[in-house]
């Protein structure tokens, strides 16, 4: 079954519903958007929406994107929306931690109330029970999606007991455990192939055969901050003598097998002559996978995970005859945000550093100022001294994390030690346009770059598509890497 644009983009307007109206809403207009590209049954869709009308609002809260909405959609109304400051565009009105306001029911039975009075209007107080029901499983369910624990009807249920039917709304989000928030996967089923969808997550496929004489092992390393895994690539031009070290950090979701899939650095390693290591993040430590880049112990040197894959870079070194002087460590999303960290914090380890789709350092401290830097960049990012070269790739139209943080943590890199930059435009053939801009040092070697990359999303330009996050049309992150650390180094 092929899916095509314009059923995506009815469904992206139903989604839109959903910010605005709360899940039964938008799923009866899922239902809806279905049913007219043949894929569903329209009356299916009118019952829905009919069951969807008489659902009260205390059980189904809205949920909220963290993500800015696409130009064109509907303002978004005050009292449904999450406030985690603005993200420096108005420095005075951070606010501590996040806070929801929604509109506010009457105390006791007011609730049943409703539901009693929906349930007559549609002669049937089943049919309004039914609807209740269904608007909490969809949202329980996308609770359960991006990991955040917490009971719909438990807290409805608390909430009316202390006269708050939003009790849902009251919970302490500052407080919120990062490390369990998980983004959510969607599986809209059917056969995507005939959509070009950048960042999608695809079925895992078998990994490639490797060239005679290369080796990728599996490797771990343990330390008083705990141990992690690792994938260890060996070319097949290896025999002993010193070669270049890459250290990549994949992103949310991911393993080592997939991200090196996805951005084929094996295979520029081939060429190259470099050995990669893939440090693997667990799912005790990040339910997601995600490196914790938001957390205060994780961006200081001899803590945490930046001590584990400095770590895993220096076991490397002691059992393999690595160029010391050619240790470079990159990372894409959480990754790339953890890049930035370890180049930071082990300056004599890395050499550069690469950073696709990240964040600068410390950019933040927990759940609250996490998302904001998310989506509006850093509030404050730290001042860099200019020393490590560094080169930062950032898709313009990436929603998960604003491009802003690109050019924070180029100007992080910099740290105002440049001279004039250099910008020149090109474009790969049938995919996207891109600047790449050029800063040089006083004596005219190269410090950084910075690519954009125009209509990209959230995923690795140049990437393979047998990875999750990838995105061909773009230019080939992975090589022009690798040049640049050959270059610099």
């Amino acid at each position: 079954m092929k899916l095509n644009h314009p059923m995506f983009a009815q469904i992206r307007a139903a989604t839109m519903r959903l910010i605005d109206k709360g899940p039964s809403a938008a799923t009866a207009a899922i239902q809806q958007a279905l049913a007219d590209v043949g894929l569903g049954s329209a009356p299916a869709a009118r019952q829905a929406a009919s069951a969807a009308s008489a659902a009260p609002a205390a059980a189904a809260p809205t949920m909220r994107d963290i993500n800015p909405p696409p130009a064109g959609a509907p303002p978004a109304r005050q009292s449904d929306t999450i406030d985690l400051g603005d993200g420096g565009a108005n420095p005075g009105k951070a606010g501590n931690g996040a806070r929801r306001e929604a509109p506010q029911a009457k105390a006791g039975g007011a609730a049943h109330e409703s539901s009693q009075a929906g349930a007559a209007a549609n002669g049937s107080g089943s049919t309004g029970q039914d609807a209740v029901a269904h608007a909490t499983a969809v949202a329980q369910d996308m609770l359960n999606r991006m990991g955040i624990p917490v009971d719909i009807q438990a807290s409805i249920d608390a909430g009316m007991q202390g006269g708050m039917p939003n009790g849902l709304m009251n919970f302490d989000m500052k407080n919120f455990d990062m490390k369990n928030f998980e983004m959510p996967k969607f599986d809209l089923g059917g056969d995507f192939s005939g959509l070009d969808l950048p960042g999608q997550l695809r079925p895992k496929t078998p990994p490639a055969p490797l060239p005679p004489g290369a080796k990728f092992l599996s490797g771990a390393y343990s330390n008083q901050a705990g141990s992690r895994n690792y994938k260890l690539y060996i070319p097949s031009s290896y025999h002993g003598q010193a070669m270049p070290l890459l250290v990549m950090l994949h992103g949310c979701t991911q393993d080592p097998d997939d991200f090196a899939a996805g951005t084929q650095m094996n295979q520029v390693a081939e060429e190259m002559q470099c050995l990669v290591v893939y440090p693997e993040q667990t799912r005790n430590a990040n339910s997601s996978r995600c490196w914790n880049w938001f957390n205060a112990i994780d961006q200081q040197r001899g803590q945490g995970e930046p001590s584990l894959i400095a770590g895993i870079a220096q076991q490397v070194i002691e059992e393999y005859p690595i160029n010391e002087r050619q240790v470079y460590v990159a990372g894409l999303s959480a990754g790339g945000a953890m890049a930035v960290i370890v180049g930071t914090l082990y300056p004599e380890l890395f050499a550069a550093v690469g950073v696709h789709s990240g964040l600068p350092f410390a950019s933040a401290q927990d759940l609250p100022s996490a998302l904001t830097a998310m989506k509006s960049g850093a509030k404050s990012p730290h001042k860099g001294d200019g020393s490590k070269p560094i080169i930062v790739f950032h898709g313009d139209r990436d929603t998960t994390v604003n491009p802003r943080n690109g050019e924070q943590v180029m100007a992080q890199g910099l740290g105002g030690a440049a001279a004039a930059p250099s910008v020149q435009s090109g474009s790969v053939p049938n995919g996207h346009r891109y600047t790449q801009t050029t800063h040089n040092q006083a004596d005219g070697s190269l410090l950084a770059e910075h690519w954009v990359v125009h209509g990209a999303g959230h995923a690795w330009s140049g990437g393979d598509a047998s990875g999750s996050y990838t995105d061909h049309k773009g230019p080939d992150a992975s090589r022009e890497m690798m040049r640049f650390f050959k270059t610099v180094s």
